[in-house]
């Protein structure tokens, strides 16, 4: 029950009340649905129950409906509120609506009107929950973001770390590019006993194999033309310490052959040097290499592999943790926003339906690149499908196609008719968009232009959250 969304109806007309509440129990059989008879009485419910879509009149005797809609909007604003009209009083429908309402129902209710509405009312709340929800983790997961993700496989990698930290054994990390292997290493090192000592990173394949002998071993003066003075590698300069050697499977075969005998006595003999110095790091490597493919092609020493792989921590590709794309876009966006000096913001509705459907060759680095991109475009408090399009576009230089619902979910055909109100009510958001984009938000005008009525304007403007005033006040 406790994870279950409540509807609250409020109307002074105890019949009306209990048969709307039945149509909703039939129509939403997952909702748990409430009843009061009085604006006091939903707003002590209110106060001792988390609702999320409130139905209202508006005419009722003491507090009225708009009374109650204004009370619940301080203090609760969160709650999608729909109100209950009947057709001659439109006008105050729209004062609703500005006032904070999600949208309204004209009496004598229709159920697929009340449906359709409470639908998106319900629609909506799941998303506040889950911005919310995404918030407090991503506070949870504070500045370091190490290892963002609940997802089965990303609680296999925490616990597979968790167990080989502690350890002194090399670690192996594999996986595809952009997975965060350089985040896996990392959390290694901190949660072990060296974490007071050094950890240096080294990216084999950007330093040249000429170079790469004296990065890693160090070397004496005169050792190499260029060669002035001594200089320490990195394996002395991480004594005590963790050395994560990055994409070891392009170093050379002449960089393996020392490296194995690294492995084996634990000293480095710098370039030039007579004699061994002798180094106490861990050594943790990683690579997006078919090592076994390299090694059957002799390309990869099988004893330099077998010396690396103590143990092998397998970093999941974003495909196979899709569930983990909200909370990484969330942390994505927070970080984003503060490198932007901009207020934090949540996902509108569909964006992060969007992420989940989109795909991710380069896997959790293109995601991060990506929602910086967001956060870039973004206007106002929230990421808006308007944003991802934008974003999109400056990637390609081409107009962007959002992804639309399958008519297919989970092996499950969506209805028809669902898919069709699906696809209208994204059409409908985009027109409106762009309709009020070229009349600068006058709604006077966006009604002559498309054919509709002004009262209809205003309720799918409020419906979509679009900030109409604040295009007129940039006179865009």
């Amino acid at each position: 029950m406790a994870n279950r969304q409540r509807v609250l109806l409020v109307d002074d007309e105890q019949d009306f009340a209990n048969g709307l509440a039945r149509l909703i129990a039939r129509l939403f059989p997952d909702v748990h649905v409430d009843v009061a008879f009085s604006g006091q009485d939903a707003l002590e419910h209110i106060r001792k129950q988390r609702v999320h879509v409130m139905v209202t009149d508006l005419r009722m005797p003491g507090m009225g409906g708009m009374e109650l809609l204004r009370r619940v909007m301080e203090t609760e604003p969160d709650v999608s509120v729909v109100v209950l009209t009947a057709h001659g009083t439109i006008e105050t429908a729209v004062e609703a609506l500005q006032a904070g309402a999600y949208d309204f129902v004209t009496k004598p209710v229709e159920p697929e009107q009340v449906a359709r509405v409470l639908r998106k009312g319900l629609e909506r709340a799941r998303l506040l929950d889950e911005n919310r929800r995404l918030r407090d983790l991503v506070a949870l997961v504070g500045e370091s973001g190490e290892l963002v993700g609940e997802s089965p496989a990303m609680q296999s990698v925490r616990r597979t770390v968790a167990t080989v930290a502690p350890s002194d054994y090399t670690v192996l990390i594999r996986g595809e590019s952009g997975t965060g292997k350089e985040m896996v290493a990392r959390m290694v090192h901190r949660l072990s006993p060296r974490v007071d000592e050094p950890f240096l990173a080294l990216n084999c394949p950007a330093i040249p194999e000429h170079l790469l002998e004296s990065e890693l071993f160090g070397h004496v003066r005169g050792a190499f033309t260029g060669a002035e003075r001594d200089r320490k590698g990195l394996f002395s300069i991480a004594d005590g310490g963790t050395v994560l050697l990055d994409e070891i499977g392009d170093i050379s075969s002449n960089i393996q052959t020392k490296l194995l005998r690294f492995l084996q006595e634990g000293e480095v003999r710098p370039v030039g040097s007579p004699r061994n110095e002798h180094v106490d790091v861990r050594i943790i490597a990683s690579t997006n290499q078919d090592l076994e493919a390299r090694m059957a092609s002799r390309d990869f020493r099988e004893d330099l592999f077998y010396r690396l792989n103590v143990v092998t921590i397998w970093v999941p590709p974003l495909r196979e943790r899709l569930s983990d794309i909200p909370l990484l876009a969330a942390t994505f966006l927070a970080r984003a926003s503060r490198e932007l000096g901009v207020p934090q913001r949540d996902f509108d509705e569909g964006v992060l339906d969007h992420l989940m459907r989109r795909e991710w060759p380069g896997n959790v680095r293109e995601l991060q690149n990506y929602v910086r991109r967001l956060a870039l475009f973004s206007r106002g408090d929230g990421i808006t499908l308007d944003a991802v399009q934008q974003a999109e576009q400056s990637e390609s230089g081409a107009p962007a196609a959002l992804c639309v619902p399958s008519p297919v979910a989970e092996g499950e055909v969506m209805p028809y008719k669902d898919a069709k109100a699906s696809l209208v009510e994204s059409f409908s958001e985009r027109y409106l968009r762009d309709l009020l984009e070229s009349t600068g938000g006058n709604v006077t005008e966006a009604a002559r232009l498309s054919g509709l009525s002004r009262v209809s304007i205003q309720k799918m403007v409020a419906r979509y959250g679009i900030d109409a005033a604040a295009m007129r006040a940039n006179g865009s």
